[in-house]
């Protein structure tokens, strides 16, 4: 109820108001905090120099965004330039084996980059896993591969596998363990499928046609096998109306988020400052609340550029891939939030709602988003803080449905029917703003640290309570109803379409 409900023009546009004042106040903070502490000794090794001109220097404590633009961006061109030529060729000569000639591509890349010995530990796990599927066995497709990805993630069998590469470079181990874990994904993506086929099963080559696409290899993301043996097998390649013209569109808009993003990070240390706790004590409740918000924003912008440049690239060669993420400004619902949604997919396809089904029991919830949460927990790495934001994120889910089961009860819903579309709207978003800040607060640990976690949380819930806790509160109800307003007109023009198909 209340998902279609408007509110007046003169409240929406107040909460556009007090949310664009607030963030221009909070920012304003930052901004001051960073031009203020750019010198400091505590952060001499997250700041280095940057733009003289301007007086600026650079926040470069994220390892990946500084990779990406420094020692792997020659690589990444070349490597990708490479693949589009060789694609268009393929495409324009021999459009039905251009995933094979993708294969071809892909596999000399991954030999020329990592040597031999790497691509032979690939295609041992390969084989591994295209045995099991022979089984058609869904158990055993599971066990293999969980074991298969255990194999990379947990030690000491995690650097026993390494040690057979030889050499040294600076990329060899993200490129290593990005290419090893997205190709046992992609592995048990494809035994999966193969066990659920009716007649036969796919071939070894089928496999190594959809694990070796160069542009999912090393990072992602993750297409559920389904999906790619089909696109990849359609012989006709035709493009829909202004296809090139968005293709472009969005590479200029990738193009602009990374511009946007090192200018952002000459001005304000988002990533640099939270290192410095006691610095942090300083700061007012505004700035902490800036800074927690702002670290998200910021790793969603990251996976939206990288995943958004490698869908480019995908979407080139004829494919639908995963969609980036969604922005986190625009969530308020834990069952949403996720930076990565090709693995998303595969974790919703083979597990969650495999499990879940649809999501109305109680206890096949819980165990569908633990079962979910503990391979999350495997394919990011076992390690303490990956334990802390499995279970508070894992009870974050459930929580969230706990609660809409309580006020889904025939008291409540009697209540609620009672009331005008526009109050329950209203107080829904009051949760939802709640909800929101738990969203935030249950993520910073994976992506700044624990202790700023708990110093935020400290700040906003206990010493600043109840003037920096109840103005924070509001203002994100305010956001949460400008991201209501967006459903609400985004529901509205499906349902017109809905209409239009059927007419």
């Amino acid at each position: 109820m209340g998902v279609k409900a408007a509110l007046p023009s003169y409240e929406l546009g107040f909460y556009a108001l007090v949310v664009t004042c607030a963030v221009v106040y909070s920012g304003s903070g930052i901004f001051e905090t960073s031009r203020d502490s750019m010198n400091r000794k505590a952060f001499r090794d997250g700041i280095k120099p940057g733009w003289h001109y301007f007086g600026r220097k650079m926040d470069v404590a994220d390892f990946e965004w500084v990779m990406w633009f420094t020692s792997f961006r020659n690589v990444i061109i070349f490597a990708l330039s490479g693949h589009v030529l060789f694609g268009k060729i393929c495409s324009m000569t021999v459009p039905q084996h251009r995933a094979v000639m993708y294969m071809l591509y892909g596999i000399s890349a991954v030999l020329g980059s990592m040597g031999l010995v790497y691509l032979m530990i690939i295609l041992s796990h390969c084989l591994v896993l295209y045995s099991v599927a022979l089984a058609k066995q869904k158990w055993l497709c599971y066990v293999a591969g969980l074991c298969c990805l255990a194999s990379f993630k947990v030690e000491p069998f995690s650097s026993w596998q390494s040690g057979f590469v030889t050499g040294a470079f600076d990329l060899q181990d993200v490129l290593f363990y990005g290419g090893s874990s997205f190709t046992i994904m992609r592995c048990m993506s494809f035994a999966l499928e193969s066990s659920e086929r009716k007649e036969g099963i796919y071939s070894i080559f089928d496999l190594l046609k959809y694990n070796f696409y160069l542009p999912f290899f090393f990072f992602g993301p993750v297409m559920t096998f389904d999906q790619f043996h089909a696109q990849v097998s359609t012989r006709e390649l035709r493009r829909k109306d202004d296809e090139m013209k968005n293709i472009q569109v969005h590479a200029l808009l990738h193009l602009g988020a990374i511009i946007a993003v090192d200018i952002f990070f000459h001005f304000f240390y988002i990533l640099t400052l939270p290192s410095d706790l006691k610095f942090m004590n300083r700061l007012s409740d505004w700035s902490l609340a800036g800074l927690a918000y702002s670290n998200l924003v910021y790793d969603w912008v990251k996976a939206a550029v990288m995943f958004g440049v490698i869908n480019t690239i995908a979407r080139l060669d004829h494919l639908d891939p995963p969609q980036p993420p969604k922005c986190i400004t625009m969530l308020y619902v834990f069952a949403e939030t996720h930076f990565d949604r090709g693995i998303n997919d595969w974790l919703c396809k083979y597990v969650y709602d495999h499990i879940g089904e649809n999501h109305d029991n109680i206890m096949k919830e819980l165990v569908a988003s633990v079962a979910t949460f503990a391979i999350t927990t495997l394919w990011l790495g076992p390690c303490e803080i990956v334990y802390i934001w499995s279970a508070i994120n894992c009870f974050g889910l459930n929580f969230e449905l706990w609660v809409q089961k309580f006020f889904q009860q025939r008291f409540f819903a009697k209540l609620e029917a009672k009331i005008p579309e526009g109050m329950s709207r209203r107080i829904r978003a009051l949760f939802g703003a709640v909800n929101f800040w738990a969203i935030v607060l249950y993520n910073i640990p994976a992506l700044n640290s624990l202790e700023f976690a708990l110093l935020v949380t400290k700040r906003l819930l206990l010493t600043g309570f109840p003037v920096s806790t109840l103005s924070i509160w509001f203002i994100t109800y305010c956001g949460v109803q400008l991201i209501k307003e967006r459903e609400r007109i985004l529901a509205i023009e499906e349902e017109k379409t809905d209409k239009a198909k059927v007419e």
